[in-house]
C-alpha cells in the first residue's frame, strides 16, 4: 500500500493497494484485475482476485468492517452498502463489477449530501429511537434505509404502493411501505418497530 491513509480518510488522496497474493504458477492477470473506485469519497486503486466479493474487499482489504458478513447468501441484508446511490448486498456483488463506481458504507454515511454534520439523520434517528439491540445488523439497516428513502423520493414503487399514485411523484412512506421496503434486512433481535419509527422520524 502506497499511503498510510485508509479509504475512510480525507478525500483527494488515491489509495493504491498491493496486488492480492496469487499462486506462484499463475501468470500475471490470470486471476485478478485492477479496480478503481470511490469508497466513501476517497479514490481507491486495488487489484482484486476475480472471485472477490465487494464485501470481502471492503472488510479484508480496505479495513472497513462496518459492513457485516451475516448469511453470505444475500438473504439477511447485514452487508448492505450503497453503490452509485443504490443499495446492494455486497456479499453477492463481485468487486470487479464495481470498477468505476462510487461506494458508500456505513462509515461514510455522515459524508453524504443529505447528512447534517457528524451523523446522517437516519443514524441520529436510530440512536434516539433505540432502533437496535446487538447492533450486528444495524450498518446494513442504516445503508438500506438511506437507499430506500432515495427510492421513495424518486417515485420508485414497491409491491404495496397504491397504483393510483402518480408515477413520477414521491411515494408516501407509510408504515406498511417502510416495512415492505426494509424487508430484505433482518434483525434477529426484533427491533423492527423502532426501526420503522426511526425511518418515520427522518421522513417527517
Amino acid at each position: 500500500m502506497e499511503s498510510n491513509k485508509g479509504p475512510h480518510g480525507g478525500p483527494g488522496t488515491t489509495i493504491r493497494y498491493a496486488p492480492w497474493p496469487r499462486p506462484a504458477d499463475s501468470p500475471p492477470g490470470a486471476t485478478g484485475s485492477p479496480v478503481t473506485l470511490s469508497v466513501n469519497d476517497a479514490p481507491v486503486e486495488v487489484e482484486v482476485d476475480h472471485r472477490t466479493t465487494l464485501l470481502d474487499l471492503l472488510r479484508e482489504r480496505l479495513a472497513l468492517t462496518g459492513s457485516k458478513k451475516g448469511c453470505d447468501h444475500g438473504q439477511c441484508g447485514a452487508c448492505t452498502v450503497l453503490v452509485d446511490g443504490r443499495r446492494v448486498n455486497s456479499c453477492l456483488l463481485l468487486a470487479v463489477a464495481v470498477d468505476g463506481c462510487a461506494v458508500v458504507t456505513v462509515e461514510g454515511l455522515a459524508r453524504t449530501e443529505d447528512a447534517d454534520g457528524d451523523l446522517h439523520p437516519i443514524q441520529r434517528a436510530f440512536l434516539e429511537r433505540d432502533a437496535f439491540q446487538c447492533g450486528y445488523c444495524t450498518p446494513g439497516q442504516l445503508c438500506s434505509a438511506v437507499g430506500m428513502l432515495a427510492e421513495a423520493r424518486s417515485g420508485q414503487p414497491s409491491v404495496v404502493t397504491d397504483p393510483a399514485l402518480a408515477a413520477d411523484g414521491p411515494v408516501p412512506l407509510t408504515d406498511e411501505e417502510i416495512r415492505e421496503r426494509m424487508s430484505g434486512n433482518l434483525c434477529r433481535c426484533g427491533a423492527y418497530p423502532h426501526i420503522v419509527e426511526a425511518v418515520q422520524d427522518v421522513v417527517s
